[in-house]
């Protein structure tokens, strides 16, 4: 595991803070090829995954959404033959909490593709 993926997620609410810029760059740097976007004016952590097949990328969404249940902390996936996208942020907050970029550290950790 990775020392991002390892740090626990603290729960948070609508009163908890967004990373500064500076945390969002320290941790973003942590995470190599993960995007960091806008989209309905909320900032969000994206990557894609590749895989042989749709058994393959099925798989490795079960493993993210079994991660996300444990921390009750869920991303939006999408699933395509041979490909899965996941985006991290914090809904409650509108925008990026460190959670997301300890969660996207798992998310990687769970991709075996």
């Amino acid at each position: 595991m990775t020392d991002l993926a390892r740090q626990p997620c603290v729960a948070c609410g609508k009163t908890a803070s967004r990373v500064t810029e500076g945390e969002k760059h320290r941790l973003h740097e942590k995470l190599p090829g993960w995007q960091i976007l806008e989209a309905k004016g909320h900032e969000k952590l994206y990557k894609e995954f590749d895989f042989k097949n749709f058994a393959q990328a099925l798989s490795f969404i079960n493993r993210v959404g079994a991660l996300a249940e444990e921390e009750n902390h869920h991303p939006d996936i999408q699933l395509g033959w041979g490909k899965a996208t996941v985006s991290w942020w914090t809904h409650s907050i509108g925008g990026l909490h460190q959670n997301d970029f300890i969660m996207a550290a798992r998310t990687d950790e769970a991709f075996d593709g």
